[in-house]
C-alpha cells in the first residue's frame, strides 16, 4: 500500500495557549470559558486521520474543539469536494444501481436531487425536504459529499460513447479475494465529516433522495482519528500502529494537478471530465492477528521505516529522504528490496502517483475471534492505469506488506469536476 502523505498541517490561533480566566469558577470549578481556554493549550487537532502501511494520512489544522462544528466546504468548487481537503473524522462510502427502467432521464433528476441537497447539508442548512432533524443541533463539521460514475452506468444510461477509456476494469492482482456484491455499481457517493451524526444525516438525505430511481448495491462505514486526540499536527498512525502518509503528493507541488485531476483540454478524457478524477476504492482488509504477532522490529523491516516515528530505517526524521542503497555492517541493505515503503515510491515506479484518502474500518468479530478490520481505500490520479495499477502492479510482485492484507472488494468511479453554480454535479455528461 503506497506510502505518502496529504498536505501539511496548517497552523491556527487556537494552538496558542490562553491566559487564565478571571471568570469566577463554577460550583463545578470549571467554566466554558477556563474549558476553552484548557482546550486552546493543549493544541487540539482537526482532521488528524489514519491509513494502512503507506496510504494517505492528513494532518489538519489545530482548532478548540468548540469550533470543530463550525468547519464548512464549499460545494460549488473546481473540482469535487472530498478529494484534497483533510481527512474527517468520520465516513461513509455508498454504491447504487439504477432500478429497472432508469435511465438517462431519471439519472439527470437524481444527480440533480444530490446535488441541492449535498449543497444545502455542506453548508449546515436543513435538507430540501423531509429532513430527519438528526444533524440539527450540529454546524457543517467539515462535511463534504463527492459523486461518481461506474463502468456499468454509461450502458443503463445509453451513454456508452462518452465513457472513458481510464474506466476499464481493472486488472486481478494477487491479494484480490473480491466480493463482487461489495465490488463497482453504477453511482458511486462518497461522505466525510467530523461529526458522526451529520456524516450519518447526509447519508440518510442521500439515500432517501435516491426514492425509485436507484437502490443501494452496497454501503460501508469508515472513521479517522477524532479531531482533538493530538497534542499538535502530525502525520496519524494506522490500525497497524504505522505512522503512515508521509510522501503523499502534495497541492503545493508543480506537477500535483497534472497528476490528479483530468485537464480541460490535451487529454484522451472525454470534455466532461474536464477538473475531474478517477477514484478507486478498496475494502482491504489487515491481518491484524498476524501483523502483531511481529516484534517492532520485524514490521519496521515490512514497511521500512522505524514504528515511533515514522523516520525511514536509514536514519533522519518522518521527512528525512529514505537512502535506498545504505547497508549495514553485514553489507545488507538497511531499507529491504521488498519493504513497502522502497516499493512504492514514486521514483521506483516512473513516476506514479496517486492521492490516498481513505477512512479505516472496524466491523465487528469473526466466529473465530478474528478482527474484521481494516481500510477502505479511496486514492485519486488523473489516470488510474498509470496510478493505482502501476502501483499496485509493483506490490504484486513482492511487496512485504502483502502478506498482511487482503483485498475484498474493488470498484472504479469516474468523479467529474464540480458542479457550476445552479448546476448538478454530471450535468455536462447528462445534458450533453
Amino acid at each position: 500500500m503506497p506510502d505518502q502523505s496529504l498536505p501539511e498541517a496548517r497552523t491556527s490561533e487556537a494552538a496558542r495557549t490562553v491566559p487564565p480566566s478571571s471568570e469566577p469558577s463554577s460550583p463545578e470549578g470549571l467554566t466554558r470559558r477556563r474549558l476553552l481556554g484548557t482546550a486552546g493549550a493543549t493544541g487540539l487537532v482537526l482532521g488528524a486521520a489514519g491509513a494502512a502501511g503507506g496510504y494517505a494520512a492528513a494532518p489538519a489544522q489545530a482548532t478548540p474543539l468548540s469550533s470543530i462544528g463550525a468547519g464548512k466546504a464549499m460545494f460549488h468548487v473546481k473540482h469535487q469536494p472530498g478529494i484534497t481537503q483533510g481527512l474527517q473524522a468520520r465516513g461513509h462510502l455508498i454504491a447504487f444501481d439504477l432500478a429497472a427502467g432508469a435511465g438517462r432521464k431519471e439519472a439527470a433528476a437524481l444527480l440533480r436531487r444530490w446535488s441541492e441537497t449535498a449543497r444545502r447539508l455542506m453548508a449546515g442548512e436543513a435538507a430540501p425536504h423531509d429532513d430527519t432533524d438528526i444533524a440539527r443541533d450540529a454546524g457543517p463539521s467539515s462535511l463534504t459529499v463527492t459523486f461518481g460514475f461506474g463502468h456499468s452506468f454509461f450502458a443503463r444510461t445509453g451513454l456508452e460513447k462518452l465513457r472513458p477509456v481510464a474506466l476499464d476494469p481493472l486488472p486481478d492482482f494477487s491479494s484480490d479475494h473480491l466480493d463482487k456484491s461489495r465490488s463497482n455499481g453504477d453511482l458511486w457517493v462518497q461522505i466525510g465529516a467530523d461529526d458522526a451524526l451529520v456524516a450519518f444525516h447526509a447519508l440518510r438525505a442521500i439515500q432517501k433522495d435516491a426514492g425509485n430511481a436507484a437502490k443501494v448495491r452496497w454501503q460501508m462505514n469508515g472513521f479517522n482519528r477524532t479531531p482533538g486526540a493530538t497534542a499538535h499536527p502530525m502525520t496519524a498512525r494506522n490500525l497497524m500502529g504505522q505512522v503512515d502518509g508521509t510522501r503523499n503528493p502534495k497541492p503545493a507541488e508543480s506537477d500535483f494537478e497534472r497528476r490528479i485531476f483530468v485537464p480541460e483540454s490535451g487529454t484522451k478524457d472525454p470534455a466532461w471530465m474536464a477538473n475531474g478524477s478517477y477514484a478507486v476504492v478498496r475494502r482491504i482488509r489487515m491481518l491484524l492477528d498476524d501483523w502483531e504477532k511481529l516484534s517492532t522490529g520485524a514490521q519496521e523491516q515490512v514497511i521500512g521505516r522505524r514504528k515511533a516515528d515514522g523516520a525511514p530505517l536509514t536514519g533522519g526524521d518522518e521527512t528525512t529522504e529514505m537512502d535506498l542503497e545504505k547497508t549495514d555492517a553485514h553489507g545488507d541493505l538497511v531499507v529491504p528490496l521488498n519493504a513497502h515503503a522502497r516499493i512504492t515510491r514514486p521514483d521506483q515506479n516512473g513516476g506514479a502517483a496517486m492521492l490516498r484518502r481513505p477512512f479505516s474500518f472496524h466491523d465487528g468479530i469473526d466466529p473465530d475471534g478474528t478482527p474484521d478490520a481494516g481500510l477502505l481505500f479511496v486514492c485519486w490520479q488523473a489516470d488510474p492505469l498509470r496510478g493505482f495499477v502501476t502501483v499496485q502492479r509493483k506490490l504484486d510482485r513482492g511487496d512485504a506488506l502483502s502478506a498482511f492484507v487482503r483485498h475484498e472488494s474493488s470498484g472504479l468511479y469516474a468523479v467529474p469536476g464540480g458542479a457550476a453554480e445552479g448546476g448538478y454535479v454530471g450535468q455536462a455528461l447528462l445534458e450533453g
